[in-house]
């Protein structure tokens, strides 16, 4: 068998264990395999072949790295609403104590709300702007 169609099946493989993961890096890799694949069918020896493959995939996750597509985005998952659902909610505060807490009612059990530290403490309509454990961190609308 001809080593262009084993490069070129290793690239379909790659594509299709991509659309699996959707990180775009094998995708990446994928490229460098075809590359590899044209080496092949240039005539290229197979150690030549394996450079070429591996030269292009790395400069394509070098190039993919670069775009917003190759950023790792972190977020604290105690202020991200795609994570918590409860951020953005809105709670009722009666009264607050001597250390801004207070005890609200919210989804059906009393929960401990904490003043954000920018806020003066009254009474109010209050939105939730962070989760700590089983702590609401609360601001003013």
């Amino acid at each position: 068998m001809t080593s262009y169609y084993l490069w070129f099946a290793a690239a379909v493989v790659l594509v299709i264990a991509e659309m699996a993961t959707g990180t775009f890096y094998l995708l990446m890799i994928a490229c460098g395999v075809v590359a590899g694949g044209v080496a092949a069918v240039l005539g290229l020896d197979v150690p030549l072949q394996t450079v070429v493959a591996a030269v292009v995939a790395v400069i394509a996750i070098v190039a993919l790295r670069r775009t917003r597509f190759g950023k790792v985005r972190r977020r604290d998952a105690a202020t991200d609403p795609d994570v918590n659902l409860d951020i953005g909610q809105e709670v009722d505060v009666l009264a607050w104590d001597d250390y801004r807490r207070a005890r609200v009612p919210y989804r059906g059990a009393e929960w401990t709300v904490e003043l954000a530290p920018d806020a003066d403490p009254a009474a109010g309509r209050y939105r939730i702007v962070e989760v700590r454990g089983a702590t609401l961190i609360v601001s003013p609308l």
